[in-house]
């Protein structure tokens, strides 16, 4: 839908003063379709309104957020819709929820942030308002007809707050399952939707179900977990060797959580969940030993090159040697000292890159040396390679200095901007890598027990 389309629509809702004549300007279903259409635009940018408007905003928005314009035609259907007819507008709200730019809210400082927490509360407030219409509207024993497709989808998009919000208007929604037996924490092993996953840990009385609990081909949480993610979701992480090292984390994860009976228990095909593992990331721990040896070739030749120049560096002494002493001329020199240290430093990082290069590409690159072995040694020899790059440029800018810079000091300023070149580019080109890594292996866990989830697990104990 245009945005003029949706401007002429909610000022034609304005221009009616007869409140059968508004009801029936878009009767049936005609009334899903727009507020799908509405919603599926994703359009919720700030716009002034018309200064004639009527719309007003709720009270839990702050002074400076302005609705976006189909947000405010979405609002307008849903005052004079009596009814819902399908799943399909809370669906679309599932499909199109904007995720939280940040965990400050509305203390964020950015205004790209603030924004983009103006719209979440927007979306809030229109998931609210769809969950208080179907309540309203329609007897307890239908409301999972317009539950149950939403919450999967809120799931399989990763979109927590709006499975709590569900929840929080219909307790029941936490049985809502597929055709396959899968409810929304099963659903979210499948899925890699960790957000929606980690609701578990603050579930109560019915958290234990999930230890057991199977789906109609007798797989357990654990099982699911055991499958191969989904592409989008695997697409996300760079890399084989990372993708494989994520799944085994949710295996390992779910491992923790289930009852250990079910680590061994059989699914109808007659697999335990760790011979599922094995059998569906087959091809990708193939890709992984692939992209691990490729990258440790590559950075092997790096390696030894370093070392070869360090070594030659350190027996050819810039200024040569004393031939009656054996001692180097510029012994006494400062600039000298900083070479025979980076000289050093450089030889002996380099012969550490190296070997932990080395052993990846002897290792047997098992299943579960991705989870910490591999990435450990990858980023040992990432990381040393860097330092031994680092120092290498420096003692090749103290050379430079002894030769040239005796006698003319300013030629530090040219040497320092051109050591800083190589340095700035392997820091850009390589060092996310090695970040990307840390922050995989050693970094902040993707499952938070200890976080704290709005409403579901504050109000309503499911």
């Amino acid at each position: 839908m245009h945005t003029e389309t949706a401007r002429h629509l909610l000022q034609h809702i304005d221009t009616v003063t007869d409140d059968i004549q508004k009801d029936a300007l878009f009767s049936g279903t005609t009334g899903d379709d727009l507020l799908v259409t509405a919603i599926s635009s994703k359009d919720f940018r700030k716009c002034e309104l018309d200064s004639n408007s009527s719309s007003k905003k709720p009270a839990h928005l702050t002074d400076s957020a302005d609705f976006g314009i189909y947000v405010v035609f979405a609002r307008k259907l849903l005052e004079h819709y009596k009814t819902l007819h399908s799943d399909a507008v809370l669906t679309a709200i599932a499909q199109n929820f904007p995720h939280e730019a940040c965990s400050f809210g509305r203390y964020a400082v950015s205004p790209f942030r603030k924004e983009r927490h103006e719209i979440h509360l927007h979306a809030m407030y229109m998931l609210g308002e769809v969950c208080h219409l179907i309540q309203r509207t329609n007897h307890s024993s239908s409301y999972h007809h317009y539950y149950t497709n939403p919450i999967l989808e809120a799931t399989r998009q990763n979109a927590n707050e709006v499975v709590e919000e569900i929840v929080n208007w219909f307790p029941n929604a936490i049985w809502s399952a597929n055709e396959d037996g899968h409810n929304f924490i099963l659903y979210a092993a499948i899925n890699r939707s960790e957000k929606v996953y980690n609701l578990l840990y603050h579930m109560s009385e019915h958290k234990n179900i999930y230890r057991t609990l199977e789906d109609s081909s007798e797989n357990n949480l654990l099982h699911l977990a055991a499958r191969l993610a989904p592409s989008n979701k695997l697409n996300l992480i760079s890399g084989a060797a990372l993708q494989i090292q994520r799944e085994l984390q949710w295996f390992k994860e779910v491992e923790k959580f289930i009852c250990p009976l079910s680590i061994i228990k059989k699914n109808s095909l007659n697999e335990t969940p760790q011979t599922v593992f094995t059998r569906e990331h087959k091809e990708l721990v193939i890709e992984g030993e692939k992209w691990m040896k490729s990258t440790a070739e590559s950075y092997t030749i790096t390696a030894a090159l370093i070392i070869t120049i360090v070594f030659a560096a350190a027996i050819t002494v810039p200024g040569g040697s004393d031939q009656n002493k054996g001692i180097p001329i510029f012994t006494n020199n400062t600039a000298f000292t900083v070479f025979a240290i980076s000289d050093a430093i450089s030889f002996f990082a380099a012969v550490t890159s190296l070997l932990m290069f080395l052993s990846i590409l002897t290792a047997r690159f098992a299943e579960q040396d991705f989870l910490f072995k591999l990435p450990t040694k990858l980023i040992i020899g990432l990381s040393t390679l860097f330092i031994s790059t680092t120092a290498m440029i420096a003692a090749f800018a103290a050379t430079l200095y002894l030769v040239f810079g005796q006698s003319n000091s300013r030629i530090l300023i040219p040497i320092a901007v051109l050591t800083c070149l190589p340095i700035t580019s392997f820091v850009t080109l390589q060092f996310p890598l090695v970040l990307d890594l840390m922050s995989a292996t050693y970094g902040r866990s993707i499952f938070g027990r200890n976080k704290s989830y709005y409403g579901l697990f504050g109000g309503i104990l499911i």
